[in-house]
């Protein structure tokens, strides 16, 4: 699958080539980051291991920090897509629901997109990695807080929000992207290889608490 999701036997040769190479960067990288720590691999170390020279690495990545949290930034923009999916036609007349519900049906979908066990073992990876490496979190937390404006871009112009609606979407937002990196965390310290099916677990159980932690007293 490319970065989005669209299984790569659908894509053109030339797409299914750039998308192979991106892979092979994404997990060299992520190899040697676990190997020799992220500090100590130079982009010339990265290069040497996925044979391919420093002009084609920057055609994919912008960074060390861009290369390793690749694995959850493809999730983010999975979900970005499907948040920018028109309603299904046979329920376009129906309410669209409470906003939580579209931002965790969004979610689920972005994670049914995500290409398998191999995808989890590179987020176990990057996500473990990011817990050692401040400039790797920083990287992850700013990609996702851009994510999270343009999801709400989106939402805004899709449902016509005033201010009070714009608000309310950004705290949906914040409080379901809050929910999945807990989630991610405590499934990245499960002991294993934990599959991608249990993070799916650990985040709808995170979700299911949700609601519970709004009103949990001191």
């Amino acid at each position: 699958m490319n970065e989005t999701g669209v299984p790569a036997g659908r894509l053109p040769l030339r797409e299914r080539k750039k998308q192979r190479t991106r892979e092979t960067l994404t997990s060299s990288a992520l190899e040697m980051f676990t190997e020799l720590g992220f500090d100590e691999t130079t982009l010339d170390d990265l290069c040497d291991r996925a044979e391919v020279s420093k002009r084609t690495l920057f055609r994919y990545f912008t960074s060390k920090e861009d290369v390793a949290m690749a694995p959850t930034q493809d999730f983010w923009r999975a979900f970005l897509d499907e948040i920018a999916k028109p309603p299904n036609p046979s329920s376009a007349s129906d309410p669209p629901g409470p906003f939580l519900g579209i931002v965790q049906e969004a979610m689920f979908a972005a994670m049914d997109r995500m290409p398998g066990d191999d995808w989890a073992g590179s987020v176990r990876l990057s996500r473990r990695l990011a817990a050692q490496t401040p400039s790797m979190n920083a990287h992850g937390l700013g990609f996702c807080d851009r994510s999270i404006a343009q999801a709400l871009a989106t939402l805004t112009d899709r449902f016509s929000l005033d201010a009070s609606g714009v608000l309310r979407a950004r705290l949906v937002l914040e409080f379901s992207a809050a929910t999945f990196r807990c989630a991610l965390e405590a499934w990245a310290a499960l002991p294993g290889e934990p599959r991608r099916d249990r993070l799916v677990t650990e985040l709808r159980g995170a979700f299911a608490a949700m609601p519970d932690a709004l009103t949990l007293a001191g």
